[in-house]
């Protein structure tokens, strides 16, 4: 597989696009809620900056994040994203792949640039919410990726070593994000718009969760 699959003991998991299909939903609500209040963006401009938090996203788009009309945008865009959450889908082989890791005795954590109710929210659509008990959030780091702040708090709940991580994500954001943390990041394609040059500083790409699963089995009965 090109990584060290015995010594992994903790495995930290973006969840926008990495578990569930919502990147595309996020890039479309952000669009409708800056263009309701006077800031038309096509959803297609946002799409590439999907997986940055708010305090990220926001200026890159012209407003301030935490000013009142950057308060207005973000909690109008929280209310159409929760209307579409119920028509999101798991990516595939998610569960399949955290249910085989927790059997494998691998600790889990969750690094996302969402808030905590959002998250939760999400796992639970995407129906992994009781296979990872340890989760983390904007709420947790005052910088969201690709600054590694969310990766570090995701260690320190998990009491995980980055020496000993990997982190599992879809955009070039995560693999900053882990990388300035210093733990090794495995990417997914499922998460839509990026190319494999453009997550190409990861260990490795795959397809999705199930391909993840499906080599990280293979690799786990070659190494015994």
């Amino acid at each position: 597989m090109g990584f060290p699959v015995r010594r992994v003991e903790t495995v930290i998991f973006d969840v926008d696009g990495t578990l569930i299909d919502s990147n595309g939903a996020h890039a479309e609500t952000w669009a409708q809620a800056l263009t309701e209040n006077g800031v038309p963006r096509d959803a297609a401009r946002i799409r590439p900056l999907i997986g940055m938090g708010s305090d990220k996203l926001l200026p890159t788009l012209g407003l301030e994040d935490g000013s009142p009309l950057g308060h207005t945008v973000a909690q109008r865009k929280k209310e159409l994203f929760e209307e579409r959450r119920a028509r999101l889908q798991p990516t595939r082989g998610a569960r399949a792949l955290l249910t085989f890791l927790h059997e494998q005795g691998k600790s889990l954590v969750v690094a996302t640039s969402g808030s905590d109710d959002e998250m939760e929210a999400l796992l639970e659509q995407a129906g992994v919410r009781d296979l990872i008990p340890r989760r983390t959030s904007k709420d947790d780091a005052s910088r969201s990726k690709p600054d590694p702040d969310i990766v570090l708090a995701s260690l320190k709940r998990s009491g995980g070593r980055a020496q000993t991580s990997v982190m599992v994500g879809d955009t070039p954001y995560d693999i900053e994000a882990a990388r300035r943390a210093g733990v090794m990041l495995l990417a997914l394609r499922c998460g839509g718009h990026w190319t494999d040059r453009d997550l190409g500083a990861a260990m490795a790409i795959f397809d999705d969760p199930a391909d993840l699963l499906a080599r990280w089995q293979a690799s786990t009965t070659a190494d015994r």
